[in-house]
């Protein structure tokens, strides 16, 4: 059975518009020490961990039936997570990769649940019970365009989101948000992105209207903010996807076709 994590309380701060929530509530100064960022990172002895952190008994029976669809083995080995790293969980949700990404970095790694302040309203509630639960996670809130963290992170994650962004009710300057992504990794982190593919040529035209967004669009968009490109998986392709439905649409709801891209910063 994996062990229960270590009860690590992180310290609360406030760091370029973003509010860091520890487990403890306290409050105090933190010194950000890029140094030791990923002093302790050790790479996974091939999928031992994603395999404990898939078979983790603390995850709700509601996520792990969407294994099946999700693929996390797939994406957690596309990630290359390994103990000790620093990740961010853009908007989280229910939790279902920030609980896999806790187990897998370990007590020495950390797990920052990052929710935008304009749905923190409605979404913190979910990510405290994270915090609750797991002694690596920490709540952060900001704006997405000016996100940042109290240390470098080896991984910024972002799983069906990244089209969200582009509608207008965001508020979110995307190219900016990339530009802050980029600067709150180390030098060689990896930006990965999750998101429901559209139709060729409709770049981020059907955000709004089919919750999708061009593969090819947001690739030149991330690119263009100074990562490069390091490949995609197809764990959660489906070719029977013609693209042009609704991803809550009933005949294709957690069967759309999704690209998974891994991005790096150089260094």
């Amino acid at each position: 059975m994996f062990k229960t994590l270590l009860l690590a309380a992180t310290a609360s701060v406030t760091l370029s518009g973003c509010l860091i929530i520890a487990s403890d509530g306290g409050e105090r100064t933190v010194v950000n020490t890029p140094a030791a960022a990923s002093a302790s990172r050790t790479p996974a002895p091939t999928t031992v961990w994603y395999q404990g952190a898939i078979a983790d008994p603390r995850r709700p029976a509601e996520e792990v039936a969407r294994d099946a669809a999700r693929h996390p083995l797939e994406i957690l080995a596309f990630i290359d997570l390994a103990r000790g790293d620093r990740i961010a969980d853009i908007r989280p949700g229910a939790g279902y990769f920030t609980r896999l990404f806790s187990s897998v970095v370990g007590p020495a790694g950390q797990v920052y649940a990052f929710v935008p302040n304009r749905t923190a309203v409605r979404e913190n509630g979910a990510a405290d019970a994270l915090v609750a639960d797991y002694g690596n996670v920490s709540r952060v809130n900001g704006d997405l365009d000016t996100m940042a963290f109290d240390q470098p992170l080896d991984v910024v994650f972002m799983s069906q989101e990244y089209h969200d962004f582009h509608i207008p009710g965001f508020g979110v300057d995307v190219a900016q948000m990339n530009r802050a992504v980029y600067a709150a990794l180390k030098p060689g982190g990896q930006f990965v992105v999750i998101d429901h593919e559209g139709a060729a040529g409709t770049g981020n035209s059907q955000v709004s209207t089919l919750h999708r967004i061009e593969g090819a669009f947001l690739r030149r968009e991330v690119e263009a903010a100074g990562f490069i490109y390091e490949g995609e998986s197809r764990a959660v392709a489906n070719p029977a996807d013609d693209h042009s439905l609704n991803v809550f649409d009933e005949a294709i709801r957690g069967r759309t076709d999704q690209f998974v891209y891994r991005f790096r910063k150089p260094g």
